[in-house]
């Protein structure tokens, strides 16, 4: 999980959070939750199904849940949901999700099996 608060140098030229710092952080929480599972680096291959239902503004709380969806043999597939919980209230609201995709990398960059031990 990543919890942040959202702050004015994050906004877009309509005074909103930019979704792409939204983005960022749920890029941020799927990668950690790929690399705990895989045990190695892992790279973003695919963002799909990222659709934003509200604006979040300055002062409110991003939390970042994910849970795994799908693992491959060099993949991953990760459920991401972002919730906002508006500032000073204990009022939730999600705010986007979406399925991102990670592939396990050795230590040459190469494609690895997600299961494979780690190098000596």
């Amino acid at each position: 999980m990543v919890r942040v608060v959202a702050m004015p140098t994050d906004t877009n030229a309509a005074g909103d959070i930019f979704g792409g710092w939204v983005a960022a952080h749920m890029d941020l929480a799927a990668s950690t939750t790929a690399e705990d599972r895989a045990g190695c680096k892992c790279a973003t291959v695919a963002v799909d199904g990222l659709v934003f239902h509200r604006p979040m503004t300055v002062g409110d709380e991003l939390n970042v849940y994910t849970r795994i969806l799908r693992i491959g043999r060099t993949s991953m597939t990760i459920e991401v949901e972002a919730v906002r919980r508006v500032r000073r209230t204990t009022t939730r609201q999600k705010v986007t999700q979406g399925r991102f995709t990670f592939v396990a990398l050795d230590d040459n960059g190469q494609p690895r099996a997600v299961d494979a031990p780690p190098a000596a």
